[in-house]
């Protein structure tokens, strides 16, 4: 059965999953960076017994899922894809999928995150990025490795896709909680996920405060800066190595954003804005 870590990009999805891997699989809850890969970005080329097409990941959403199962085994997977159903194709289903950890972030962070990322010139095109009802990140053209495709739509439809579903067990966490109240937040998730998997112990203190402490945004910066983060991407424009953790808690859209980006934003996200509580 699957755990998913489901998220819009550059909402914290990788902080969770580092989090994760440093309480159920490292010694004391200290984070051994070379365990990240225990949890594995889905859908990608190892889930799959054969080459995938361009334009025809969903084919192979199920056969892939059910295999997981068959190993009797509660694996947790990463994601960006929206919980739709694609060509009569579901992402995923219950009898899959024991629960659902979804991220949120504020857009007016995520905004920046994206720039970066992404390598933008403007924010302008950040947003249009954010807002594209159609997004579908894939692994570098010249890899040619489709079986990497997300199908992510906008940061709208990505979240309200995942949250408006009521088939699935779900923890949601507004990055914001994981930088403001860590311990609190993290023993929301710890709970949530001993639930699902029918554990019964408590809470081990220590191993949750080494984790929180070995993956906090410094930390992880820490490793990447040491050249031992591995899932950087690069520029197309000149293939400059991009910095993964970027500005992380001191990303602040009211000093980033000028005030016509914020007044745009504003009005464009105004209910998104209001049902997670981010202030105006």
């Amino acid at each position: 059965m699957i755990i998913w870590i489901a998220s819009y990009p550059k909402s914290g999805n990788t902080w969770i999953r580092s989090f994760l891997t440093a309480y159920y699989f490292c010694d004391n809850g200290i984070f051994d960076i070379g365990k990240l890969n225990l949890i594995q970005d889905y859908p990608n080329k190892q889930f799959f017994n054969e080459k995938v097409k361009e334009g025809e990941i969903h084919k192979h959403w199920e056969t892939s899922q059910k295999d997981i199962c068959d190993q009797k085994k509660v694996k947790f997977l990463k994601t960006h894809n929206s919980l739709i159903t694609a060509f009569g194709n579901e992402f995923t289903k219950p009898e899959y999928s024991l629960g659902v950890i979804y991220i949120i972030r504020d857009p007016r962070n995520i905004i920046t995150s994206v720039k970066n990322h992404n390598d933008f010139d403007t924010y302008d095109e950040a947003l249009k990025y954010m807002q594209n009802e159609n997004l579908v990140l894939k692994d570098y053209p010249h890899l040619k490795n489709y079986a990497k495709t997300n199908i992510v739509n906008s940061w709208r439809i990505n979240y309200q896709s995942w949250l408006s579903n009521k088939s699935f067990r779900r923890l949601t966490i507004r990055y914001e909680d994981m930088v403001e109240n860590p311990t609190q937040t993290f023993e929301k998730l710890v709970n949530f996920v001993n639930i699902l998997m029918g554990f019964n112990n408590k809470i081990d203190r220590e191993k949750l405060n080494n984790s929180i402490n070995t993956t906090n945004f410094k930390s992880l910066q820490n490793i990447e800066n040491a050249g031992n983060f591995g899932e950087n991407v690069y520029s197309l424009k000149d293939n400059r190595k991009i910095k993964f953790f970027y500005q992380g808690p001191e990303n602040d859209w009211k000093k980033n954003l000028d005030e016509s980006m914020i007044k745009k934003m504003n009005e464009y996200y105004k209910n998104d804005l209001k049902f997670f509580q981010y202030d105006n």
